[in-house]
């Protein structure tokens, strides 16, 4: 979205809290103590500092479920989801007896008529403020934001699944803080599926997104109806695109995280006396935030360049051809103390690129290519694949990883649009996977054909763009297949049968001029 993209998500989710949260307690000069659930610890740790929060007048700041002791001459803030358990630990605060002089709530998302009655009746006289500021996901990036419910996927996609309706309304919940908090009201889309198909998700989630929507901006600030955006809202289900999330993605971030044991955003890695030091990957670390979304290749080439930069900043000198060491930036380190905490960021990436480029020349490399020629259906150098089990066999007949071999197998089902019970029984066995069967066969469930039925002819994979004249790595030559729908979005070329409207459109999205993309 265009606020986004300007500005950063981060950013606007941290503005939006001081002009309301921050805002609304800002009239008392009392400093505060902030109470937080879970989620909002870590929606305020995405988009802010402590010291951000003590510039504000906030000293303290407090896990709702854990006993405090009692600070009646203090008032606090609790901002919180709109749970039983968030509002059932706020009561407990004020019942029998209060442990803050007031309360100013803020519900992350509309609050049930029973959650407020309960409050009401039982801490009324201590609640000064009780407001919903429409914030229910995480800002992980400047364009990038997560729901935060890893259960989601289970509860959407398993056949047996009990929570598939309500998964799906929470989702539509907070997609729609998503648009309030950007000021959007863009048209949903979504992909439409196969006729015969049992899979209508996508669909569902269009169509209370869009409800939700229309009932959040149903009246505006000025008491007039808003009308909609420029913005288009596409929601998309994992079928449109199995391949990408299998293949070995070479950009750093992306590779960081396939390759390396990273737990909680938090890298490991030795130095060169031996011990070990951690680093965090994440929005305070500039380096990180330039280097994620580049190509390894790139990040090899400027990670160097990085490092010279400062040594001639600080007059370091150095021969043309010295090569760059971790042992080179501890000197560095101890010289410009001024620099430390760049030198350090320095340190960790050289030290990340090293390991990541030792997994890939040691195996990934060639999984890489094979992976490609699976995925593209061609090799480098253009000529067709005609026979995929040819490419897939030397993956098989190699003492690579488990999860790798699987990895391929699936990609060679993908570009066949399914094998046969045989064939499949036939891998499955290659691989040793027999009592793991899931691990292949549930992509059924996402709506991927991995046997051949009579019921998944109607199931066609998206034409793509034609990309043979960009430059690319012949390791990497894969587009998702998002990138392709978004273009097409921006240049009004989504064809609306494959990507109906849930509601009606402007005007504007019928002609040639481009729109914005949620």
């Amino acid at each position: 979205m265009a606020a986004g993209a300007e500005y950063g998500l981060k950013k606007i989710v941290w503005q939006r809290i001081k002009d309301t949260i921050i805002a609304d307690c800002r009239k008392s000069e009392v400093w505060k103590i902030l109470i937080l659930d879970h989620f909002t610890t870590r929606l305020l740790s995405s988009c802010c500092k402590m010291s951000d929060l003590m510039s504000e007048g906030i000293t303290i700041v407090e896990d709702l479920y854990k006993n405090r002791e009692p600070v009646p001459e203090m008032k606090a803030i609790y901002f919180m989801a709109p749970t039983a358990k968030c509002v059932d630990a706020f009561i407990s605060d004020f019942k029998p007896k209060p442990k803050y002089k007031a309360a100013y709530v803020f519900f992350t998302d509309y609050c049930p008529d029973d959650l407020f009655d309960k409050m009401k009746k039982n801490c009324a006289k201590y609640i000064k403020v009780c407001k919903e500021i429409n914030i229910s996901f995480l800002p992980l990036e400047a364009q990038v934001f997560t729901c935060d419910n890893p259960e989601a996927f289970k509860n959407i996609y398993s056949p047996n699944s009990k929570d598939r309706d309500q998964t799906l309304e929470m989702m539509a919940d907070q997609i729609v803080t998503l648009c309030a908090t950007l000021d959007e009201y863009p048209g949903v889309r979504y992909k439409k599926p196969p006729q015969d198909s049992k899979f209508h998700y996508g669909m569902k989630l269009a169509e209370l997104v869009d409800h939700k929507l229309e009932r959040h901006y149903e009246l505006d600030d000025n008491s007039k109806k808003k009308g909609k955006t420029q913005a288009q809202l596409l929601i998309v289900d994992r079928a449109l695109d199995p391949v990408s999330p299998i293949l070995h993605e070479l950009t750093y971030q992306a590779m960081a995280y396939d390759l390396i044991p990273i737990k909680d955003n938090t890298y490991e890695y030795k130095v060169k006396d031996g011990s070990k030091k951690e680093a965090l990957l994440n929005e305070e670390d500039q380096l990180w935030i330039k280097l994620r979304h580049m190509h390894i290749a790139e990040v090899t080439e400027q990670i160097p360049k990085l490092v010279k930069e400062i040594s001639v900043s600080r007059g370091e000198k150095k021969q043309p051809d010295e090569k760059i060491s971790i042992g080179h930036l501890s000197q560095l380190m101890k010289k410009m103390p001024g620099f430390r905490k760049q030198m350090s960021q320095k340190t960790v990436h050289l030290c990340l690129a090293e390991d990541l480029m030792n997994h890939y020349q040691k195996n990934v490399e060639k999984l890489c290519k094979a992976e490609q020629d699976l995925a593209i259906g061609a090799d480098a150098e253009g000529q067709k694949v005609k026979d995929p089990m040819r490419t897939l066999l030397p993956v098989l007949l190699h003492p690579y990883d488990t999860t790798d071999k699987i990895r391929a197998v699936l990609l060679y089902i993908f570009s066949l649009n399914g094998t046969t019970t045989e064939n499949l029984n036939k891998l499955i066995q290659h691989v040793k996977i027999e009592d793991e069967r899931g691990y292949i066969q549930n992509w059924e469930h996402l709506g991927v054909p991995i046997l051949n039925k009579p019921s998944m002819l109607s199931f066609r994979k998206p034409s793509r763009r034609d990309r043979s004249d960009k430059e690319t790595y012949n390791v990497s030559r894969w587009t998702p297949v998002i990138k392709d729908v978004m273009e097409d979005a921006v240049e009004n070329k989504l064809d609306a049968k494959d990507w109906p409207y849930q509601s009606e459109c402007p005007s504007a999205w019928n002609g040639s001029r481009a729109v914005r993309v949620v």
